[in-house]
């Protein structure tokens, strides 16, 4: 009988114990960093805070009355507002660039984490040379499935948004707060059951699709039809392996996210502090807020984002692991393939041919 996916759990946390700690290898730890964050498998929490500055009263003014505060404009701060339109614009296209390349690197990454994870074993350079046709049938769905949410977000919101435009129900809001609440449940209800649907395909083609793509060298539409196939079959366990992956994930993105916060403040103070001394250093040099300052800033603040995601990943390795072997051993008890890929059956050569024995001399006669 498969296994469930309460099962599935002490073997996947067996596994991930046993390849990240039993030995411990930082360059196989570093690798699988490396790897989990490319791949997107990393996983955090994340925590809102809100700051609420009391700004004291001016002496001449009421007690609590707030004196009024002008902004400094571009001007003022010695920033060129054509340079810095200049470098909005080329930091919009670097991003959709960077964007579309990450993406690719990802969808490559997703193979070479399931190989480290299905072998034990990471091996960067020998899966990005192997995984090159699967990642890039992997990056193809992903434009699509970005595509088709975008368009699903501007259907789902814009129809709605139309309907009460064409309606009127804007000009006075007030004589339509009945109508215009209505519309807004149903279609933050029919959101959010989009976004549901999406998020789930997204998963099980990330689970269960990819693994077919790797062993077999087939496509997401024909690794999609067998998926389906096999969940038509099993519905409920299917169902109850993405209940259950769902309070997992909340509970590694709450143990990380901790973690993540505390890391966080151990860089952020000297990278603050770090920061002021160059602010204050290029004001007393005469440096000013330009094209090259600004650039500067930027490629600077990236490299510290870059660190500081890398860092978090090191620290997230065994949920890195954990993850795909969840799914990996869920999966491989209903598709043989996985099966024996995972636990591979040594097979011994066949014996090769003997001449044959000579003879037995023949019993003497009797005397």
């Amino acid at each position: 009988m498969p296994l469930s996916a309460v099962d599935t759990i002490p073997i996947a946390f067996r596994h991930a114990v046993e390849q990240t700690f039993k030995p411990f290898r930082f360059g196989q730890w570093n690798r699988l960093a490396f790897v989990g964050l490319l791949a997107g498998e990393l996983g955090s929490g994340g925590c809102h805070v809100s700051n609420n500055f009391n700004v004291p009263s001016s002496g001449g003014g009421e007690v609590g009355q707030i004196p009024h505060l002008s902004m400094p404009t571009l001007s003022q701060l010695g920033i060129d507002p054509a340079a810095l339109a200049a470098v909005i614009a080329v930091l919009v296209v670097s991003a959709l660039v960077l964007g579309f390349v990450f993406m690719y690197i990802s969808s490559v990454m997703r193979f070479i984490l399931f190989d480290s994870v299905l072998t034990r074993e990471c091996r960067i350079g020998a899966g990005w040379s192997r995984r090159q046709g699967e990642g890039f049938r992997y990056f193809l769905f992903k434009i699509a499935y970005f595509i088709l949410t975008v368009g699903g977000l501007a259907v789902l919101l814009g129809i709605p948004a139309a309907l009460a435009l064409a309606a009127g129900w804007f000009r006075d809001p007030k004589q339509h707060i009945a109508p215009l609440v209505l519309v807004g449940v149903l279609a933050f209800a029919a959101l959010g059951i989009f976004l549901l649907l999406m998020a789930v395909g997204f998963v099980l083609t990330k689970d269960f699709v990819v693994p077919q793509m790797a062993l077999e060298g087939i496509g997401v539409v024909e690794s999609w039809r067998r998926l389906w196939g096999m969940i038509g079959t099993d519905k409920g366990s299917y169902a109850f392996y993405i209940i259950l992956k769902i309070v997992l994930a909340m509970g590694a993105a709450l143990a990380v996210g901790i973690a993540t916060v505390v890391l966080g403040f151990v860089i952020a103070v000297p990278a603050i502090a770090m920061s002021l001394i160059a602010i204050i250093t290029g004001q007393s040099a005469g440096l000013t807020w330009n094209v090259y300052t600004i650039t500067l800033a930027v490629v600077v603040g990236s490299i510290l984002l870059a660190v500081f995601l890398y860092l978090v990943s090191l620290i997230s390795v065994p949920v890195i692991v954990f993850f795909p072997a969840y799914s990996i051993h869920f999966f491989a008890a209903r598709y043989p393939r996985l099966e024996a890929a995972l636990h591979p059956t040594v097979v011994t050569a066949p014996a090769q041919d003997l001449p044959p024995a000579p003879p037995l001399p023949p019993n003497p006669e009797p005397i």
